[in-house]
């Protein structure tokens, strides 16, 4: 549980460096962010099991209803917070093959939610599209994971891989978060959506590749070989508009 503990504060550490860069694009009240956002820090610091609890939510210890943000970028702010909770169930699982179904379970909700964003507010004909084919193509991997889940539950005890794949499964999720905050900073609409999926989707690879190197069922590992392919095509498109439209 180490690891999952070191990998829970490096998240909440990236996430209130996420917010001081957002406020300090605001206006009105920098310098209470601020000071709310330091303060934060020095408390986790000072006591890790508080920071363990905390960093469950991927973004606490700053309240991001303040004003800070607009609508949207709460949107995808809580959307990142329940899909945060979910990854960390699957990566506390002891099977390889269990943690990489609720681990992308939980990933794939996220991008779900994401895309529903972009339908909302986005504009583009090309990056509405595409948050409409996600939609489609993960509901339907959902429901198979959901599935499988039910017959295949965690195992009682850490297996030999447990401990490398909970490390790897940690620094995945830790790196994509970073980037994920980046993204959703942006102010345009489209290129909020295309500047978080982009991170998202490279963590949905990376997460794959941990499973064919540590899983065994033949299911799991063809759902992350689709997820791989499908995905990289998918990065491929979002690099290119995020290049013609100046992001």
């Amino acid at each position: 549980m180490k690891t999952l503990k070191s990998s829970r504060f490096a998240v909440l550490t990236v996430s209130i460096s996420a917010a001081l860069m957002l406020s300090a694009c605001q206006p009105a009240n920098d310098a209470v962010e601020t000071t709310d956002a330091s303060t934060t820090i020095a408390t986790t610091t000072e006591n890790v099991a508080a920071a363990d609890n905390a960093a469950t939510d991927a973004h606490a210890g700053h309240d991001m209803t303040s004003g800070s943000m607009t609508a949207m970028h709460k949107e995808y702010n809580d959307s990142m917070t329940v899909m945060h909770d979910e990854m960390m169930v699957g990566m506390g699982y002891n099977d390889p093959d269990a943690a990489f179904a609720q681990g992308m379970l939980g990933h794939h909700i996220g991008a779900v939610d994401m895309a529903e964003i972009q339908l909302k507010y986005g504009t583009d004909a090309e990056m509405r599209q595409l948050a409409q084919e996600i939609i489609n193509a993960q509901k339907a991997e959902i429901e198979q994971m959901q599935t499988w889940l039910a017959s295949n539950p965690d195992a009682a005890e850490p297996t030999p891989d447990t401990e490398a794949m909970q490390q790897a499964y940690a620094d995945g999720m830790d790196a994509m978060h970073d980037d994920m905050m980046a993204g959703i900073a942006d102010p345009n609409p489209d290129m909020v959506f295309a500047r978080g999926m982009l991170p998202h989707h490279v963590g949905a690879i990376d997460m794959a590749e941990v499973q064919l190197k540590y899983g065994k069922d033949a299911e799991m590992r063809k759902l992350a070989e689709e997820v791989i392919a499908a995905q990289k095509a998918e990065i491929e498109q979002m690099q290119n508009w995020i290049a013609t439209h100046g992001g």
